[in-house]
């Protein structure tokens, strides 16, 4: 039996970014040889992937890249299942590589995206899966927007949890920056009404109807009560009419229109938004133990 030194554990963690008991046990079922090694962990890495892929995932983090000139970036949401392992430094670079890739490969979609190679020379699938055997969790790369254009990029996260990209011609980065931190803080649905999901805007109209009628309003001024809801619901969920939120007296397309300025489209992700989540009942769970 070969000898299996600290120095080659220490290799092999190198080369995998695993746990020193697991980079151990592989040295030993390979006999020291760390090729033969490094490719067993990635064989195991793949196999924790699998047996983990239904477990729900809805915490992460929101993952950015911008190019040096800002005509080029992405927006990616990565989600893995405890806000503890998203703070972890894996995960987070999981996140960045995962949007570099993006904006460099142009991938048609999240499938697309796992073939991709990252800068360390690793496919983006890859990645993930050696992060999910280092860290324990099930991690799934949810969705991504890739930008290109002829103005500049701005980009905010609040936290890691949300995440805004906008495309803006004219203004500067101040200007750029303020437009995302709003969007973060505001969460429009959409740039204008032209945006705005017609199932939506009819929701807004049937309630209004409804909620006239409770109140006894007259079957002539229906219509006009339901128009009259539907515009203040739009200005509310829309960008360019919402109150800029550093300076309420002007709205979004006012603050524009003053900077010479025009915002293409954007992009707010917040992590977990529409995952149902399990909840667990830890103290029914201690008590059917206890019972055993």
């Amino acid at each position: 039996m070969a000898e299996i030194t600290a120095k080659m554990v220490s290799e092999l963690r190198e080369m995998t970014g695993l746990g020193m008991m697991e980079c151990k046990k592989a040295l030993v079922e390979t006999a020291g040889d760390l090729k033969k090694a490094e490719e067993l962990l990635r064989i195991k890495a793949g196999n924790k992937a699998g047996k983990m892929a239904d477990r729900v995932a809805a915490e992460g983090i929101v993952g950015h890249f911008i190019s040096a000139d800002g005509k080029l970036g992405a927006l990616v949401e990565v989600n893995c299942e405890t806000d503890f392992v998203a703070k972890d430094p894996t995960f987070v670079a999981l996140a960045k590589q995962a949007a570099e890739a993006v904006a460099n490969a142009n991938p048609a979609d999240v499938a697309a995206l796992s073939d991709v190679k990252t800068a360390s020379g690793e496919t983006v699938e890859e990645v993930r899966k050696a992060a999910i055997a280092k860290l324990g969790e099930n991690m799934t790369i949810r969705r991504f927007v890739r930008y290109t254009t002829e103005g500049k990029l701005a980009a905010y996260l609040h936290g890691a949890r949300i995440g805004v990209m906008v495309d803006l011609t004219g203004g500067d980065d101040v200007l750029g920056k303020d437009i995302a931190m709003h969007i973060a803080a505001s969460k429009p649905k959409s740039l204008d009404a032209s945006g705005v999901d017609a199932e939506l805007i009819e929701t807004e109209r049937r309630v209004a109807i409804e909620r006239a009628k409770e109140a006894g309003k007259p079957e002539a001024m229906l219509e006009k009560i339901a128009e009259g809801t539907v515009q203040k619901f739009l200005k509310e969920v829309t960008l360019l009419s919402q109150p800029f939120v550093k300076d309420d007296k002007q709205s979004i397309e006012q603050l524009l229109k003053a900077n010479s300025a025009k915002v293409n489209a954007f992009t707010l992700y917040v992590v977990g938004e529409g995952i149902e989540k399990k909840v667990v009942d830890y103290a029914a769970e201690v008590a059917a133990a206890a019972k055993v």
